[in-house]
């Protein structure tokens, strides 16, 4: 599994006090249960994904690659987070764009 941050991570109100040990455990796929991970969507039809931290260190995701948008501490604060950043690439983009939102080309998100 290759994981890769988002150079303006969002963290979530409640992460914010404890963000290093979250990024910690995730690199080294020992994150607690609670924490959540924000990704851009692995199908077409979604803007974003979000994700149990610890299911990351899965078997059948051993082979993908991961762009971490942001992080919470719990199910609902990924809600919140997740809108924000779907908030922040509206007014940025003027629309729902993604790639363009976070500065990758249009096929690689």
């Amino acid at each position: 599994m290759k994981i890769s941050w988002f150079d303006r991570l969002y963290v979530g109100e409640k992460a914010k006090k404890k963000r290093y040990r979250i990024i910690q455990g995730i690199r080294r796929s020992k994150s607690g249960p609670g924490i959540y991970v924000i990704t851009p969507a692995v199908n077409g039809n979604n803007i974003l994904d979000i994700y149990p931290a610890m299911t990351l260190s899965w078997p059948i995701y051993r082979e993908e690659e991961f762009l971490i948008l942001g992080i919470a501490s719990d199910y609902w604060e990924a809600l919140e987070v997740a809108g924000t950043i779907i908030s922040d690439m509206y007014w940025k983009t003027g629309g729902f764009d993604l790639p363009d939102f976070i500065g990758l080309e249009a096929g690689k998100v």
